[in-house]
């Protein structure tokens, strides 16, 4: 734990669900986590939780489709902290007007596009100078195999049937954000990393998944603890690197 106890992550969408186990499990490695969430009633009782543990946490409200708050949450992250370590990408939606592209609500694949990968690339965009004053900063956006064009177009996997257009496709830009930057960046010492986490059991998908958050939280979380020269560029669940 020593190696990780002086470090700093911030990960949104942390007041519940994978968020929360992934801020939770950081926390019991040393990390001084950052719950960013919208609701500031529901973010602050998450690090009351967190503390109650032992677990040294703090809060910052934003919206991640709100490019202001984001903004004034990075301010308020450099006058509190002065750097990140580690940022984790986690807030995400998913749309019950959402479906097959012959009859997909337009205005659901926008708000799918403008949570899970407008938001991601706001947030970075804001925390990137943070990140840059860390020696070896780690970034991991969590996304899915649904956003895999392998997968897509695998009649043979279990998913391909899943056709979510507008959340498969925002989590495939997900992916290529993840690419581009880490090619970007890869002179920088930031690792850039996709973690898919698997059918999780949240609130995303009505408790349909059949994995736990804490079982969820561990890849993203190896992901942010990433010693160097170990991944970087990739899309990783549990058995390791998924195709794009």
């Amino acid at each position: 734990m020593e190696k990780h106890i002086n470090k700093i992550a911030l990960v949104t969408g942390a007041n519940k669900g994978i968020g929360l186990d992934i801020a939770r499990q950081l926390g019991t490695k040393g990390v001084t986590v950052i719950v960013g969430a919208r609701d500031a009633g529901r973010g602050q009782a998450a690090v009351d939780l967190l503390r109650s543990e032992n677990l040294n946490a703090h809060f910052v409200q934003f919206d991640v489709t709100d490019a202001r708050s984001i903004t004034q949450a990075a301010l308020t992250i450099r006058e509190q902290h002065g750097r990140l370590d580690i940022l984790v990408n986690n807030a995400g939606i998913s749309d019950a007007a959402d479906g097959a592209p012959s009859a997909a609500s337009i205005d659901a694949a926008r708000r799918l596009f403008e949570t899970n990968f407008f938001g991601p690339l706001t947030v970075i965009q804001a925390m990137l100078p943070l990140l840059r004053v860390a020696p070896g900063a780690r970034i991991v956006n969590m996304s899915s195999s649904l956003g895999s064009m392998a997968v897509n177009g695998d009649p043979a996997n279990r998913y391909y049937t899943a056709r979510l257009i507008g959340y498969n496709a925002s989590k495939a830009a997900l992916n290529m954000l993840t690419v581009q930057l880490a090619e970007e960046l890869r002179d920088t010492g930031i690792v850039v990393n996709a973690a898919c986490p698997g059918y999780v059991s949240t609130d995303l998908n009505g408790h349909t998944g059949n994995l736990s958050t804490d079982e969820a939280a561990k890849v993203p979380v190896r992901l942010a603890l990433l010693a160097d020269g170990q991944v970087n560029g990739k899309l990783v669940d549990a058995c390791g690197a998924v195709a794009w």
